[in-house]
């Protein structure tokens, strides 16, 4: 039956199987922010279906935008990758002179419809331009630190305007992003160690050097010291996860989401999912997310073997991403990580957010497009390597053995005598 599966899924114009995944992710994501938002919106702007209403504005407009990007060629975002990292440098700086500022961080730009954040196009943008630079220097960042050091330049600037918002959750991700694909491309780990550690030591800087910062982390390890202050937003959120137990108290049922947790609809979206579903629904979404990236890496598997490296490497790049942000908010909701202001993908409340999760997703359907209709001749290099390593018809005909040849000759020299 799996033999079967495999067979009609390659006759497929496209991955139906994770465009289902997607769907069903996004589905899980408009019940939740329904759920979750309902007091809330029902406080702010006295009916409580603003925040649902809004999100299908921003699917709708998502599905729209990833219907356009289907149809961009690959060669364009590759052509065009320096260009789009050169306009996401302006909109991180035009977020800190223009910026909306909200619980002391500018990371929106206003645009009417929806606040903008340019970090998330950055996410996007540094995905392209790593595979741009990948396909075109992938035998020297194997061979040569000098490749890999090239890139903090436009990383390093890219790192600090991130850091000015500030916003400490997408420059982590973005690195680990940048890591993942340099090892990928088959970087040495010793380059990993050397470009990780340096901006590690700096967010640890950054954090022990501030008072605001160091009370965050403190009430991370330990938010039940201050319950009702610092340590409000984890412990309700812990709270609310721990009361689902195994099957959840069912949909709508949440208690934490009547205005105790804080942001119950963005960020700790995760939380009232568990008290809602239980277990069993945190389980099924783990594997939802790790279904979503093994799609994606099979997908880029397949590309890097129909010679679109630029390609592989995107979906690569994107797989990191998701399962990345899901991971880190995730954590965020169960108290292993300091809270980073990072969305859950394609389910939290946020227009910009799903906005680019949805370009990027259709930049992965293209990728799979292009490898299945026009997959890409051999370099010409590989052919002749190819060509070299393969033995010739004189090699590869047997050659009789010694002992029989040796046998013959004696017969002939007996024979002659």
């Amino acid at each position: 039956m799996l033999a079967s599966w495999r067979e009609q899924s390659r006759a497929w114009p496209m991955d139906y199987w994770l465009l289902g995944f997607i769907i069903t992710l996004v589905m899980l994501g408009l019940m939740m922010v329904a759920s979750s938002s309902v007091a809330i919106s029902d406080q702010r702007f006295g009916h409580p279906d603003h925040y649902i209403i809004r999100q299908l504005i921003s699917v709708a407009i998502g599905l729209f935008a990833a219907y356009l990007f289907f149809h961009v060629p690959l060669s364009v975002w590759e052509n065009n990758r320096g260009k789009l990292f050169l306009f996401g440098v302006f909109l991180l700086i035009a977020v800190l002179i223009f910026g909306r500022e909200i619980n002391g961080s500018k990371r929106w730009l206003p645009l009417g419809i929806m606040n903008f954040q340019p970090s998330e196009f950055m996410k996007l943008v540094i995905v392209v331009f790593m595979a741009g630079y990948l396909d075109r220097h992938s035998s020297a960042v194997k061979e040569s630190f000098e490749a890999v050091i090239r890139l903090a330049l436009p990383f390093g600037l890219m790192a600090v305007l991130l850091l000015l918002e500030p916003d400490y959750g997408s420059t982590f991700v973005i690195a680990i992003m940048i890591t993942g694909m340099l090892l990928i491309a088959g970087a040495p780990w010793r380059y990993f160690v050397l470009t990780v550690l340096p901006m590690v030591s700096i967010l640890v800087a950054l954090v022990m050097t501030s008072e605001y910062r160091m009370a965050r982390v403190s009430s991370f390890l330990d938010p039940w010291q201050d319950p009702f202050g610092a340590g409000y937003q984890l412990t309700q959120a812990l709270i609310a996860s721990g009361s689902g137990e195994w099957f959840g108290a069912g949909l709508g049922e949440s208690v934490q989401k009547m205005l105790y947790l804080p942001d119950a609809h963005t960020d700790f979206l995760f939380s009232i999912y568990g008290e809602e579903f239980g277990f069993i629904g945190v389980v099924f979404l783990i594997l939802l997310y790790l279904a979503i990236l093994h799609r994606m890496f099979r997908i880029g598997r397949k590309a890097l073997d129909a010679n679109h490296f630029f390609g592989g490497m995107i979906c690569f790049g994107i797989g990191i991403w998701i399962i990345l942000q899901a991971g880190i908010n995730m954590g965020v909701n169960l108290g292993a990580f300091p809270t980073k202001g990072l969305t859950l993908p394609f389910m939290s409340y946020g227009g910009s957010s799903l906005l680019m999760m949805s370009i990027a997703l259709a930049v992965v359907f293209r990728v799979d497009y292009e490898t299945r209709h026009h997959p890409r001749p051999k370099p010409k290099e590989a052919t002749e390597q190819e060509e070299k390593n393969t033995p010739s018809d004189s090699a590869k005909t047997p050659k009789k053995p010694l002992k029989k040849q040796a046998a013959k000759r004696n017969s002939r020299k007996r024979a002659a005598t």
